[in-house]
């Protein structure tokens, strides 16, 4: 019997995520952010749609075949591939593309187990833009770059299931995780840029064999993602704010009369004491306080340092936000 499985992943840069120089570079345009991508990317021909039409930085598709006899493996091979986008400049009349720089893709040996097979694979490059700074090791500056990756996992079994995981990635800039069918099912929960900045390049990458762990959370629902997309895409943009980690953002039971959108980090929600759920980028909040008294219904609490967007009541869709109340209702669930 032969099974495929398949996970795939789109790495790219939200707006507004860097500060001070890097973001004065943006709006200089030496570089530029990135449109969301799509909610569905089947396969290796959607990544390369994406690069063509410049809506990623990498995109990582690891795709497995494992051959089963009575259930046991006996036979795996990779059948996926890479994509590396580009970065375009508003450099001279026309601007200027810059090619990104792949590295060598790292596709470990498949482990057979009883009934199933793993395959691991590394996807990672830079931007082709020289990146002057000052990092943490010798020789104290680097001109290139640093390198983003994600590290992929697929198991493949006996049965027909596969599943797939982040098991791995730089922490900037965003990666999203579509499953076999395509469709996004998670992303990567924090982005740090200084982090990455002084530390992502020569041994402390996967091809110095040392990967970060990746903070991964789940995937917002579909109205959430529209209804956040249309916000921070308005004519008036949201206000942002940042706190660090263990900062209360909301408590239940306090007045509020704003919409909170989660741009990065972790938080958790939590309903007198109990902890009902932990959300990611993109994630929806304070609709209820909105409709109903206006009186926050759960505690949020950051897990991570996070970004949001506060967005008050007259700049929403009133309607929107009552179909998301009522998907939500984590307080009553």
């Amino acid at each position: 019997m032969q099974v495929d499985g398949s996970v795939t992943s789109v790495t790219w840069i939200p707006t507004d995520v860097f500060k001070k120089m890097l973001k004065l570079g943006m709006d200089l345009k030496l570089g530029h952010y990135d449109e969301a991508p799509p909610l569905k990317v089947n396969g290796l021909p959607a990544l390369e749609e994406l690069r063509d039409a410049d809506r990623l930085r990498m995109g990582n598709h690891l795709a497995g075949r494992a051959e089963f006899v009575d259930g046991v493996p006996v036979k795996a091979e990779y059948t996926g591939g890479s994509v590396v986008g580009s970065t375009r400049t508003g450099i001279g009349a026309a601007g200027v593309t810059f090619a990104g720089v792949p590295m060598p893709m790292i596709q470990r040996e498949p482990e057979f187990g009883p009934d199933a097979v793993r395959f691991v694979q590394t996807v990672g490059g830079r931007t082709g833009v020289p990146l002057p700074r000052k990092v943490a090791r010798p020789p104290y500056v680097q001109w290139h770059a640093p390198i983003a990756w994600t590290t992929l996992a697929l198991t493949v079994y006996a049965d027909g299931r596969s599943e797939g995981e982040l098991a791995g990635a730089s922490v900037f800039p965003r990666h999203w995780i579509y499953d076999r069918d395509g469709a996004v099912c998670a992303k990567s929960g924090l982005i740090d840029t200084q982090n990455w900045l002084v530390n992502s390049y020569g041994d402390a990458t996967p091809w110095g064999e040392q990967d970060s762990p990746a903070i991964v959370s789940a995937v917002e629902s579909e109205l959430e993602h529209q209804l956040s997309h249309a916000l921070m895409s308005a004519g008036k943009k949201p206000h942002i704010e940042e706190s660090p980690e263990g900062t209360v953002v909301a408590r239940q039971g306090e007045p509020g009369s704003s919409l909170m959108i989660l741009l990065d980090g972790i938080l958790a929600i939590d309903v007198d004491g109990e902890l009902l759920s932990e959300v990611g980028p993109g994630a929806v909040m304070g609709e209820r306080a909105i409709l109903e008294a206006g009186v926050r219904t759960a505690t949020l609490t950051a897990k991570t340092p996070v970004r949001i967007a506060v967005a008050e009541a007259t700049e929403i869709d009133l309607t929107a936000l009552e179909k998301l109340a009522e998907g939500h209702r984590r307080e009553e669930s």
